[in-house]
């Protein structure tokens, strides 16, 4: 049995300059963006609800006719580490992001990707970073209330 494959049967990762493999990699391009965007609703729902408890239970804790807790730290630690999970859900995710995007206008993909040399940003680059600024802020925000 022979391990070679006839001459014209196409390897495993040829791009062919067809319109059909342009609207693949849009497809594909597109799938890239719709994850990035997931992986921000996953930062910004971490960041809110890390801070919003926190805010919560240290205006209760604050309260004179509630008492004392018995764990008075508890909100503050949960809610740091909520809040570093999103942060860190939202710089992961833009390297991936960053990485995937690079790899599909490399190589044999950059027919594919269009007659541009430079490589187009779509706001959701903008948007992390904002992202980011705010989650450090509320980190900063959250970590200065306890001392």
């Amino acid at each position: 049995m022979s391990d070679e494959r006839p001459t014209d049967a196409p390897s495993r990762f040829e791009v062919r300059a067809t319109a059909n493999d342009h609207f693949a990699w849009l497809r594909t391009r597109l799938a890239v963006e719709r994850t990035m965007m997931a992986y921000m609703r996953t930062a910004i729902s971490l960041i809110g609800f890390g801070f919003g408890i926190f805010q919560f239970v240290y205006s209760l804790q604050n309260e004179p006719e509630f008492g004392s807790a018995r764990f008075p730290n508890s909100a503050w630690y949960l809610g740091l580490s909520l809040i570093a999970c999103g942060l860190l859900s939202a710089a992961f995710s833009l390297m991936e992001y960053r990485r995937l995007v690079r790899y599909l206008r490399s190589g044999g993909f950059a027919a594919l990707a269009g007659p541009d040399k430079e490589q187009r940003h779509t706001p959701l680059l903008a948007v992390t970073g904002v992202l980011i600024l705010v989650g450090l802020f509320a980190f900063f925000a959250v970590l200065a209330r306890m001392f």
